[in-house]
């Protein structure tokens, strides 16, 4: 029987980073993933949105000069524009990073703004994923907050896992956090609400793909309603990039 073709070593190293931190914090996780010269250049990838606040809060403690990457789609809610403000004032972050959409695809692809309602997919892709994906050319690593009470795709979610395709490490330190440590975490440290929260959106995205979330409804319901997409794109799902469903 032929032997299989050897692991990558940066999949070796995330396979051994989660076995060797599964029973590990979250600060545990995102100390290393900050400090490990193995993991290399690394930035904090942050919507600004309901629970963002937490890993922000975490890094600023720890290393408050680390590049954050906010991606400024120029279709978020005014209230999230200036959360984003208040909280990197509040919680003194060094190096937030305002990544924005190409103008000129922009004029191209959605010259009315109306791109949104007619494919979704392609919005969010010149929006989103390829701005994102440009800010992380410089970047070996990035941290993301998504966890596995979320559902979907990300209910098996590691600390540590590989980006098919460009072979940079995702660290998700909040992977296995219930709602309940998110609440509480906020209320201990009294960090600020988005303010879009209290309002009945409890996942935030761009206005025109958000909507009110029902008592009983999964939190993501909101997100794009009433079409056969969770996901905006910037993720990956047994080793394709996600522009539609992630179940």
């Amino acid at each position: 029987m032929p032997l299989e073709a050897p692991l990558s070593p940066v999949a070796e190293r995330a396979e051994y980073l989660n076995r060797h931190y599964s029973h590990h914090s979250a600060s545990d996780v995102l100390k290393h993933a900050l400090t490990d010269p193995q993991v290399g250049r690394i930035a904090l990838v942050s919507s600004f949105g309901a629970e963002s606040v937490v890993l922000l809060h975490m890094l600023s403690v720890m290393s408050p000069r680390t590049p954050v990457l906010f991606i400024n789609t120029e279709m978020l809610f005014e209230e999230t524009l200036t959360y984003q403000r208040e909280v990197a004032e509040k919680l003194e972050l060094e190096n937030v990073q305002v990544v924005r959409p190409d103008p000129d695809a922009a004029a191209r692809l959605d010259p009315d703004g109306t791109l949104h309602r007619t494919d979704p997919d392609a919005c969010c892709g010149f929006r989103k994923t390829e701005p994102l994906q440009r800010a992380l050319e410089g970047f070996d690593a990035w941290i993301t907050g998504r966890k596995r009470f979320q559902g979907g795709a990300r209910e098996t979610l590691d600390f540590f896992e590989v980006e098919p395709g460009t072979e940079r490490i995702k660290v998700n330190p909040l992977a296995h956090w219930a709602k309940d440590n998110i609440r509480e975490y906020m209320l201990n440290n009294r960090l600020p609400r988005h303010p879009l929260v209290s309002q009945g959106y409890p996942s935030i995205g761009c206005w025109p793909c958000t909507s009110k979330v029902a008592d009983g409804e999964d939190e993501r319901a909101g997100r794009w309603r009433g079409q056969d997409k969770d996901e905006c794109g910037i993720h990956f799902v047994n080793g394709k990039m996600v522009r539609g469903t992630a179940a």
